[in-house]
């Protein structure tokens, strides 16, 4: 038997009638009668007592009946779910996102996503650097990342989604907290707390390239993996950290914010996924992500 032949059978039974049956269909009567034959005779039992106005169920119809409804909704439903699946509305994706990104766009971008893409599982990782993110999304471990290009991987798809001003995160006792702006050459000789050096941190080497440039020969105190740990050691007036602006969403007692000027500097923020990925519903979370930011 096929699900036609059980929708042949639900419409009989429902309509009590060949002959509307066979027009709720859409078909020929002769047709609709010769399937329901078919269908007993594979099952070995009658389901309907023919009479020439009308046809009743018999007992074994009736339990049959109640079993065919139970099935044919399972079936619409998994045919349902599978177009909704094709159309990337369902699904499950994990997103790591850099320490910055963790703090000033991920609560947004959770509503956004939430409202937007309501029939996907969403889970984040936060607090991760950029090399530690390619290689989740080389392994899998997350589906997609908010990073710091740049990134010099062939298998990854990278956009960039914009770019953050630098800015210098300083204790409020700290000289230069006075000041409504820091220039680069005013850090020379002043203690950095940076992002570890032997994580290929992206920001390790932006803050160390800018300084340079200025002719400033970077006096680091502390390395740190997190940036909520950075954050935290200034605000203890253990050093002073330059950081993208989002970061400033970051607010603790003890800390205040100034741009960071003379140069003027920035760093991009991309999204990125593994370019052998082409998922519905990962390439809609995408496209959202790049309308947002």
């Amino acid at each position: 038997m096929d699900l036609r032949q059980l929708r042949y059978f639900v419409a009989v039974a429902e309509e009590r009638h060949f002959g509307r049956a066979a027009e709720r269909l859409h078909m020929a009567q002769p047709p609709l009668s010769q399937a329901i034959r078919r269908l007993e005779a594979e099952l070995g039992v009658e389901l309907f007592q023919r009479t020439t106005r009308r046809v009743d169920l018999t007992s074994a119809g009736r339990a049959y009946l109640d079993r065919v409804r139970a099935i044919l909704a399972e079936v619409d439903a998994a045919a349902h779910h599978a177009r909704r699946v094709a159309a990337g509305a369902v699904g499950h994706l994990t997103l790591g996102c850099v320490g910055s990104a963790t703090y000033s766009l991920l609560p947004t971008l959770s509503r956004h996503l939430a409202t937007e893409l309501p029939g996907i599982d969403f889970s984040f990782r936060g607090e991760m650097l950029a090399p530690d993110q390619v290689e989740a999304l080389r392994s899998g471990a997350i589906d997609v990342a908010l990073l710091r290009p740049p990134v010099a991987d062939p298998a990854l798809t990278v956009h960039t989604l914009r770019r953050d001003r630098l800015v210098v995160a300083l204790p409020v006792e700290h000289p230069l907290a006075p000041k409504t702006q820091v220039r680069a050459a005013d850090l020379a000789g002043v203690d950095l707390i940076v992002h570890w050096a032997d994580r290929h941190s992206v920001m390790h080497d932006v803050v160390f390239g800018v300084l340079r440039d200025a002719g400033v020969e970077p006096h680091v105190r502390h390395e740190v993996g997190e940036t909520s740990t950075l954050i935290t050691l200034v605000a203890g007036g253990l050093g002073v950290a330059v950081v993208p602006e989002p970061v400033t969403a970051l607010t603790l007692r003890g800390v205040v914010y100034r741009p960071l000027v003379r140069p003027a500097a920035a760093i991009e923020l991309a999204v990125a996924y593994r370019a052998d990925r082409g998922e519905p519903h990962l390439a809609l979370t995408v496209e959202v992500i790049r309308k947002l930011f």
